[in-house]
């Protein structure tokens, strides 16, 4: 366990975490609303917004910029960026919910794709987890031939909508399917994101508009991962950014071994009176234990929202830092967590001064920012829904 070195806040608050690293989320197959549970979601050690030496990594600037994509004007307040993210990111019925919302609010959301959901479950012998024997992923596959075929059709209507794709890796290796993600080194690391392009490339052959570099970041499975062995093969192929870490609030984006680091905040649950990392399955632990009780879905969506909005409040009334919400597609609880982020999605992204935009995106607009004026921002408290 020595990941929990860091932890300061108490007993009570450390078992806590412990529990949730073990048990951890578990992502639906693709295309089912539930699916099996697959593979465990530890909590990452949370960080800080300290920016190391390294240069921040670019990205191109937007062909097509939006009226908000701007320098700021001295003394103007930024943005308040909401990031909805969803690994996995391979459920149609998920899709064909979230696309139509951030339509109407002129929302941008980012998909964190598994990699083997675009290998069909025929060909799965050409994938090889690092540690692992060839056609196993923790996770599984993508199906029969016309599951991938029709995947690939609505994750472009996706990319068409404006909305990015991200990678979330392939096999999803968690603490129990050893060799695990938090135990690569940087060459399996490496192989790991060769065989992602690789299968990526492939799909491109089949029609998917994914282009290589247009993917420029993701979440490892888990939160898992040493970052000093793993944010070298991230930099190798391309990346420009990470939203694996956790923080102690909602904090600014910040340079972590060249690269950008989108931390998920730990925040309170009003309703329950305690911190909890602001991601579906870590919601749905702290409330119940992860136990599925659809008849109580009305009383999780209420809490889950009202802790988007307290969050949303507190950051916007403070340092005004990007507020990352980790999610799934998925249907657990009787579908309390994709209502309740479908539900935020709705609100907040018409909200005065809210942009809800996708992590190239964000890193695009501080691209145009005066550097100082950025270092400034970081620089200020984490914005926390209970002071």
């Amino acid at each position: 366990m020595k990941r929990w070195g860091w932890l300061s806040t108490g007993v009570a608050l450390a078992l806590t975490l412990v529990v949730l690293a073990v048990l951890g989320a578990r992502e639906p197959r693709p295309g089912h609303d539930v699916g099996d549970l697959a593979a465990p979601l530890p909590m990452a050690p949370r960080t800080t917004s300290s920016t190391s030496a390294a240069a921040a990594p670019a990205v191109p600037a937007s062909a097509a910029p939006p009226a908000w994509m701007r320098r700021m004007q001295p003394g103007e307040k930024p943005p308040q960026f909401v990031l909805f993210s969803f690994d996995g990111a391979a459920s149609k019925p998920h899709w064909d919910r979230v696309m139509p919302i951030a339509e109407q609010v002129n929302a941008h959301v980012t998909g964190l794709l598994s990699g083997v959901y675009l290998l069909p479950d025929a060909d799965a012998g050409n994938y090889t987890g690092p540690g692992h024997q060839a056609g196993y992923s923790s996770i599984g596959f993508g199906g029969t031939r016309a599951d991938v075929e029709l995947r690939i059709g609505y994750l472009n209507a996706a990319i068409d909508a404006g909305h990015e794709i991200g990678t979330h890796y392939n096999g999803h290796y968690c603490v129990g399917d050893e060799p695990n993600v938090g135990n690569w080194n940087t060459e399996q690391w490496n192989r790991e994101l060769d065989q992602f392009f690789a299968i990526l490339e492939k799909a491109r052959q089949q029609g998917f508009k994914l282009d290589p570099a247009a993917v420029r970041g993701g979440r490892t499975p888990c939160l898992e991962g040493q970052w000093g062995q793993a944010f070298p093969a991230m930099r190798g192929h391309g990346l420009a950014y990470d939203t694996s870490h956790v923080s102690l609030g909602v904090v600014w984006p910040f340079v972590h071994e060249g690269l950008w680091e989108f931390p998920m905040p730990e925040v309170r649950v009003p309703a329950l009176g305690k911190q909890v990392v602001m991601m579906d399955f870590n919601l749905w632990f702290a409330l119940n234990g992860a136990k599925d009780e659809p008849d109580r879905a009305g009383d999780y969506t209420r809490i889950v929202l009202d802790t988007y909005r307290s969050v949303h409040q507190a950051a916007l009334n403070g340092n005004r830092a990007p507020i990352v919400i980790g999610n799934h597609f998925n249907e657990w609880a009787g579908g309390a967590f994709s209502n309740a982020v479908e539900g935020f999605l709705g609100e907040v992204c018409v909200k005065p001064e809210t942009v809800c935009a996708t992590y190239t995106e964000v890193i695009q607009w501080m691209q145009l920012q005066d550097p100082v004026v950025l270092e400034q921002l970081r620089r200020m408290p984490a914005a926390r829904n209970w002071n």
